[in-house]
């Protein structure tokens, strides 16, 4: 990545486990000038208490499509990593990605010095991790993750955002639906941005509340190049 500030296209679950629109997708996000995309992979032990577990389930990367996948980012030239929600997902992942996401609850469990089979799992992999958490990651005693700082809470509201908090972080994670608060992070010193994408958000895919259209993913990016000059 040549930029400064990477920007990744969180897709997430709104692709809704349609291959027509998660093409779609990973091609605006390129378009839109994003440096990768990241994914989410469950099973049902992890999202059943979830009121869209199949949905949940329709979207995430599994072994029967992570080829599919990995050639539509290739297509697109475009990175693309992942959040896996249990153990084995790790497994076949691993050859795909250059570095991997650990999400806010699990990061949480890492900053209160506990660990998990799928926290240690991922670190065996050696691979990067990128890590949100809300909490000031200082007792992280890890050196190859990068911390994005995060409200856990879809959505988040701009005034409950302390962009003090940055100088403590490498980057930020975005649940606010204003497009000014990726902005504001990078002015505060975030070199890694994560915004939730949609291809519209008129219809029900199910993180439309905290996620941007590529309209509005392209202005974030624009502002955000403007500000590395």
């Amino acid at each position: 990545m040549s930029t400064l500030v990477e920007i990744v296209s969180e897709i997430g679950i709104n692709w809704d486990g349609d291959f027509e629109l998660l093409t779609e997708m990973i091609n605006k996000s390129s378009e839109a000038g994003c440096d990768a995309i990241k994914l989410q992979a469950f099973q049902r032990v992890t999202c059943n208490n979830h009121p869209e577990t199949e949905r949940l389930l329709k979207s995430s990367v599994t072994i029967d499509n992570i080829e599919k996948i990995d050639e539509l980012a290739r297509t697109n030239n475009i990175e693309w990593f992942c959040t896996p929600m249990y153990t084995e997902a790790v497994e076949f992942l691993e050859p795909y990605l250059k570095r991997i996401k650990i999400r806010e609850i699990d990061a949480r469990k890492l900053l209160e010095g506990k660990t998990t089979e799928l926290i240690e799992r991922i670190l065996k992999t050696k691979k990067p991790i990128i890590a949100s958490s809300e909490k000031v990651p200082i007792k992280s005693k890890i050196n190859n993750i990068q911390w994005l700082y995060c409200i856990p809470k879809y959505p988040c509201n701009y005034d409950e955002i302390d962009f003090g908090k940055m100088k403590f972080f490498n980057g930020y994670s975005n649940h606010c639906p204003d497009i000014q608060a990726p902005i504001e992070a990078v002015k505060n010193g975030a070199k890694i941005i994560e915004i939730h994408t949609t291809l519209d958000k008129t219809k029900d895919f199910i993180d439309n509340n905290v996620s941007f259209d590529y309209n509005e993913v392209a202005k974030i990016v624009k502002e955000i190049r403007l500000l590395e000059k």
